[in-house]
């Protein structure tokens, strides 16, 4: 209840944030505004007005107007028990923290982040007044060398100034200033919501961007454990741990809690025996490691049951999740990306991991491919002492798109769908009765090619010219029983019989047959060796539902292929003119 009587539109106009109560001590009702696709929402304290249901008018005996609004939550005070002798009204964040035992919060303790505050003559920041949010680390969360690592600049990064945020009406994954935003140091903090199950939590975040000596860089995730506790200058939550503390391994961070944001992923590596226990040696003994994993839901997919229960294929995914030797911030590579398409190898002999970043406005997305599988990161640069973790919403190396879901989803490979779009090239390659190897040329290949040949590219790409851009596709893919890996290709192109150590094979594509050889470099690495063109495979064996695709730097095409002349605008070769022909008497 409020001295003021404030409609919705009135409470919208409001230049302050709050109202003031009528309740012992008159604590303040913060009042937040959050946009919505109908209408915005008010909020009062972390209760929302149900405005259908709100702006009841009427005078009281006095002849005052009153306003009766419903909302969705009781509003819960900060209140000492009456048996205390000395009762605390409308307390400070400071006597919060300082009177805590008096309050009766039950089963939580501050003591040890009270003594850090105290030892650090930091009072002054948690008395401050106007709207904050400060965030109260619980004794449970205290433990190795948490209570040292809590020094002046730790404290500050506990405190969002000038925001008052209620966890219900706050943006998830919106970054805030903390105090610990210095010249020196970047801190900031955000809120973000994970399921486990049914069930759901809320977590905070501090990420420190720009670390120093006693500061690691990278982000602290932690669950909040009671939330949205009203107080003089602002709101208080209370979570399970330190932030910006980072005293835990990969390992120990995915053991720490049995419903955390990567429990699941935690019970698989269990339930896969030994092979599991070989992964999480890896982890324990690396110094430098990034660890691609999947969030809980990611292990919802039915593809992963049966694929689960074979220790060969389990051992093969987990490995393809490990970088080792290497923390690989999102800074990083986004920098990398900008120079060219960023690649990273994993346990998983053979197998790398490809990058890519989508940016909108200031808005930056990270996916990363293995295994045929693109997953985005939802949550990235998480510290630990020996790492670093980015949590994905998919688990790699379980194929779950077809040849043309793949073609359709990846950036990569955006000009091949488009060609085989308009030409009616593409709509085969959703049929998963059969098994396709197709040789995709990536973007850069086809703008590389019109560098080389300006005028048939431009043509090819032209709608006038579908028919003549099918046929080239054509060249590109192969229909069989069993898909061509590059290992594949590679064996059956080396003969130990034949002084020269290669020999070409034919691979059966729809136009014709495909003359190639391949070969391994030592990086494991291939180039594909055809009509004396040595050609790249940029990613070789991603993997589909129905097939595989090796993506090249360039295509097959050659200049006698495709020639544009004054007298016509684009001819074909000789050779496969009378290709053409002999396919249409053929029909």
């Amino acid at each position: 209840m409020s001295n003021l009587a404030r409609t919705t539109d009135q409470l919208g106009l409001m230049s302050s944030s709050s109202l003031t109560s009528e309740l012992d001590g008159n604590p303040p009702l913060w009042v937040t505004h959050k946009t919505g696709d109908i209408h915005d929402d008010i909020y009062i304290n972390n209760a929302r007005l149900l405005i259908t249901h709100s702006n009841f008018r009427a005078k009281n005996l006095k002849g005052y107007d009153q306003v009766l609004h419903k909302i969705d939550e009781v509003l819960v005070p900060v209140m000492s028990p009456k048996s205390v002798s000395n009762p605390i009204y409308n307390p400070t964040a400071w006597d919060f923290i300082e009177q805590f035992e008096s309050l009766n919060i039950n089963p939580y303790r501050v003591r040890s982040f009270r003594q850090r505050v105290q030892q650090t003559k930091k009072e002054d920041i948690f008395n401050a007044e106007g709207g904050n949010t400060f965030f109260i680390p619980v004794d449970e969360g205290f433990k190795n060398s948490r209570p040292e690592s809590i020094d002046a600049k730790v404290i500050d990064g506990h405190v969002i100034p000038k925001h008052v945020l209620f966890t219900a009406p706050t943006t998830k994954d919106i970054s805030y200033d903390t105090l610990a935003n210095v010249d020196n140091m970047k801190v900031y903090i955000s809120f973000s919501e994970e399921t486990h199950g049914k069930s759901s939590a809320i977590y905070v975040k501090s990420h420190n961007r720009l670390a120093d000596s006693a500061h690691t860089k990278g982000v602290v995730m932690a669950e909040i454990v009671k939330a949205n506790i009203p107080v003089k200058n602002g709101v208080v939550h209370l979570i399970h741990k330190p932030l910006m503390v980072v005293d835990n391994t990969v390992k120990q961070f995915l053991e720490e809690k049995e419903d955390g944001p990567l429990s699941k992923f935690c019970q698989e590596i269990a339930d896969a025996g030994d092979v599991g226990k070989e992964f999480m040696r890896t982890i324990e003994r690396s110094h430098d490691l990034t660890l691609f994993a999947p969030s809980n839901a990611a292990w919802d997919d039915g593809n992963l049951k049966s694929l689960l229960r074979d220790p060969v294929k389990m051992r093969e995914i987990l490995n393809m999740h490990l970088v080792v030797d290497k923390r690989l911030y999102l800074e990083n590579i986004i920098k990398d990306h900008n120079r060219h398409v960023y690649q990273a190898p994993t346990l998983n002999k053979k197998k790398n991991l490809y990058f890519n970043v989508a940016f909108a406005g200031n808005n930056k997305t990270l996916t990363v491919e293995g295994g045929g599988v693109n997953a985005t990161v939802i949550q990235s640069d998480l510290a630990a002492t020996n790492g670093i973790i980015h949590i994905i919403d998919r688990v790699l190396g379980v194929p779950y798109s077809t040849v043309l879901d793949k073609l359709r989803t990846d950036p990569l490979l955006n000009q091949t769908y488009i060609l085989g779009k308009r030409s009616g090239f593409n709509q085969q390659l959703n049929d998963t009765t059969r098994k396709f190897t197709y040789f995709v040329p990536r973007d850069k290949a086809w703008k590389d090619a019109s560098i080389d040949l300006p005028s048939a590219i431009k043509k090819l790409f032209m709608e006038d010219f579908t028919y003549h851009a099918n046929q080239i596709l054509e060249r590109h893919l192969v229909i069989s029983d069993i898909p061509y890996t590059m290992e594949r290709i590679k064996q059956l192109t080396n003969d130990t019989n034949l002084s020269y150590p290669h020999k070409e094979v034919e691979l059966p594509t729809q136009r014709d047959s495909l003359s190639l050889f391949v070969k391994e470099n030592r990086d494991h690495s291939f180039v594909i060796y055809w009509k004396g063109e040595e050609i790249p495979v940029f990613r070789p064996n991603v993997e589909c539902t129905n097939g595989v695709i090796h993506v090249i730097d360039r295509p097959f095409l050659k200049d006698g292929d495709i020639r544009v002349s004054k007298a016509s605008n684009l001819q074909f070769a000789p050779h496969l003119i009378m290709l053409l022909i002999a396919k249409f008497l053929l029909l």
